[in-house]
């Protein structure tokens, strides 16, 4: 097998993916050159990500994704565990056959015949990359592998001595490493060096390490390990505390020149370290890393939503940087930074990692300039201040009881407010009414004069909607027969509002009236009165009665 070409990224060129060592000591001087250095993503959603519960794939899936894998930019593939699985087996041997510009990795036992099965399946890659592992800590020592520490020496030395005879390129993995001892950490990955691994791991597999103990880990061993500035140094962190991208971030200041991470963070219990979030972190925050990938950003939502398809794990909406609400704004305040200037509540561009751009939210926190902005977009620009408050009351009536204001939401309040564009004898101030199975319904209403006067009566009815009506004709008193009321779903979902249109006929003259809101009853009684003011400005009359005067 030849030797890999010479490798591209290394002075942090994006436009390839195959790196190149780092220089000797380039751990111990990365503040002093200010030089970004480029961190290789080694991606393993197809193997370590793939044994997340409930998320494995059939052979058409680890391909396509494979192949935006390769889109996105990663620079190494962990294409499966052959040994483990005919599909990981073919899976591997495919993307080693078909895939060129990425690095092919496979993961194998430390059994002889385990390595010369996973070489079988990843010979044929124009970088493959030979990965195995062996536990480091005393609890996988004594209770799972059944050796002594200066046996599990020898066993290391062997294995990657094999692995290093079949394949150019070998990964080697202390499992377990964070709670391990860790001058044993350093005498085994010290002989997989001298045995020919060209790439050494420090993984926290059971996510228990702290950012600070991780990175005191990962110091030691790159201070103490001989020969280990002339290899990659990879960290692989598990989220079981939370703490995956923290670890691997606190790694990649450490001196690591390798994350290994998956998308969406997907992988075995708690999962791994995010990719995406790992990425954008390194890129938003170059002043801080010194560091960047060859990670072509933009695709980042595109590959997260085929994992979550394919794997069938929904990404949580407050997921950074590839959850819908990771570039949503729904704070007053937050709206209005935003409106002003991007970079006030946003560190990132949302179209930088494939999302389409920011989204105002509507809802119960939104402010007055926020609601006056989104009415602009709609085509609506509203001028008079009066009119606007008055809108933006509507607003926010409907908002207290509603997660999302939509756009048929603010049409259905402008469609109140146009019903509404004639003098305003009375206003719907307060509404209860107490109905059921047991007992006749009755309504209490309390209804606002133009000269600001407050009228309150109450009265019973055939249903809630009859005795709302009856209510407030005791106080409007204008002679009126309903012959029309028609209800219907304004938007969609269960908070939905519900529009009510009925007509009323007094003199020979009709009168139709709209009210919209969550709660029908109140609809009702708004599209009652809508039609009593249109009645009360074109014929006149009315005041507060004793007696029912109307038929509805």
């Amino acid at each position: 097998m030849p030797a890999p070409s010479p490798v591209r990224g290394a002075e942090g060129d994006n436009q390839g993916h195959l790196l190149a060592l780092p220089p000797a000591g380039s751990h111990r001087s990365i503040k002093k050159d200010r030089q970004l250095r480029t961190i290789r993503i080694f991606d393993t959603t197809l193997r370590d990500g793939e044994q997340a519960a409930g998320g494995a794939l059939t052979l058409e899936e680890k391909i396509e994704v494979g192949r935006q894998l390769q889109k996105l930019g990663v620079t190494v593939i962990e294409a499966g565990f052959p040994s483990t699985s005919p599909g990981d087996f073919e899976a591997v041997q495919f993307m080693s056959r078909e895939f060129r510009d990425v690095e092919i990795a496979a993961l194998s036992g430390f059994k002889e015949e385990q390595l010369s099965r996973t070489w079988e399946a990843l010979q044929d890659a124009e970088t493959p990359l030979l990965h195995t592992v062996i536990s480091t800590s005393d609890i996988h020592i004594d209770q799972q592998l059944h050796m002594t520490r200066a046996e599990l020496v020898e066993l290391t030395d062997h294995t990657v001595r094999f692995a290093r005879n079949l394949a150019p390129h070998v990964e080697f993995s202390t499992m377990d490493a964070t709670r391990s001892d860790r001058d044993f950490v350093v005498e085994v990955l010290a002989t997989a060096i001298r045995a020919g691994a060209t790439i050494v791991n420090i993984p926290d597999t059971v996510g228990y390490s702290m950012p600070d103990e991780f990175g005191e880990l990962v110091s030691y061993c790159m201070d103490n390990v001989p020969g280990i500035d002339d290899v990659v140094v990879s960290v692989h962190c598990h989220d079981d505390l939370g703490h995956a991208a923290a670890n691997s971030l606190t790694g990649v200041m450490r001196g690591v020149t390798q994350v290994e991470c998956t998308v969406n963070g997907v992988g075995e219990r708690a999962g791994n370290a995010s990719l995406e979030e790992i990425v954008m972190a390194l890129r938003t925050r170059q002043d801080f890393y010194e560091a960047d990938t060859t990670i072509n950003a933009p695709e980042l939502l595109r590959t997260s939503r085929m994992v979550s398809a394919h794997m069938g794990m929904v990404v949580p909406p407050n997921k950074a940087v590839v959850g819908g609400n990771a570039f949503a704004h729904s704070s007053g305040l937050h709206q209005d930074g935003m409106l002003k200037e991007r970079t006030t509540y946003e560190i990132m561009r949302p179209e930088d990692v494939g999302q389409g751009g920011s989204k105002i939210v509507l809802g119960k926190t939104s402010g007055r300039h926020a609601v006056r902005n989104h009415l602009k977009e709609m085509g609506a620009e509203i001028e008079d201040d009066r009119v606007f408050e008055d809108i933006f009351q509507s607003f926010k009536r409907i908002a207290d009881r509603k997660k999302e204001i939509t756009d048929r939401d603010i049409e259905a309040i402008l469609e109140d407010r146009a019903h509404r564009a004639f003098h305003q004898t009375y206003e719907l101030d307060l509404l209860q009414v107490t109905c059921g199975t047991d007992g006749i319904p009755t309504a209490t209403v309390r209804l606002k004069t133009d000269d600001g006067k407050m009228l309150e009566d109450a009265a019973l009815g055939d249903g809630p909607v009859h005795a709302v009506y009856q209510a407030i004709n005791r106080i409007v008193n204008v002679p009126n027969v309903l012959t029309e009321f028609t209800v219907s779903s304004v938007t969609e979902g269960i908070d939905a509002l519900g529009g009510v249109t009925i007509k009323i006929e007094s003199r020979g003259r009709a009168f139709t009236g709209h009210g919209s809101d969550t709660d029908i009853i109140v609809a009702s009684a708004q599209a009652y009165m809508n039609a009593l003011n249109r009645l009360l400005d074109v014929l006149g009359g009315g005041g507060p009665a004793e007696a029912e005067t109307v038929s509805v």
